[in-house]
């Protein structure tokens, strides 16, 4: 990310004391025949347990990057080199479709890894499952066999 590098605290204006909006996302080595990346943002140091605050799917093997501030809601309009898209939100912890970002606990800072997964197709979900919400654990139990790379970016965050 441009925003903040491996291990690096993230910057404020990327959580709820800030702005929270989504950092920006860079995808590099794509593996041959990705058809869609998959997106899946957590945190494993959560009181509860993981706690999954983005969760974006059937992003097209030529969007390279996504930029900052990708909008709340079931599906997102996102501007890539002059190419517009239309990118699927799965449902997040906080209950919401889209980014929610680190919120921890006042204490010791928090993990958040921002995975993605290179997959040999596309998700195809009925209406009824995307009303009801693509969870990180629906993608993942579909994922299984079609994963052609995966990369992760490590960042903290610790509220004062």
């Amino acid at each position: 990310s441009p925003d903040f590098k491996e291990g690096e605290m993230i910057p404020a204006k990327f959580t709820c004391d800030g702005q929270d909006i989504s950092p920006a996302l860079n995808f590099l080595n794509v593996p041959a025949g990705t058809k869609t990346y998959t997106l899946i943002c957590d945190d494993p140091d959560a009181p509860s347990g993981d706690f999954v605050h983005w969760v974006m799917y059937n992003i097209p093997p030529e969007a390279r990057m996504l930029p900052q501030v990708i909008h709340r809601g079931v599906s997102s309009i996102v501007k890539i080199e002059g190419q517009e898209y239309s990118l699927p939100n799965g449902k997040n912890d906080f209950g919401r479709y889209g980014y929610g970002g680190p919120c921890p606990p006042k204490g010791k800072p928090h993990r958040y890894y921002f995975k993605v997964y290179a997959l040999d197709f596309k998700f195809d979900f009925t209406i009824e499952e995307i009303k009801n919400g693509i969870t990180k654990a629906i993608l993942l139990e579909r994922m299984k066999g079609h994963v052609l790379g995966e990369a992760s970016l490590l960042g903290k965050y610790q509220r004062k």
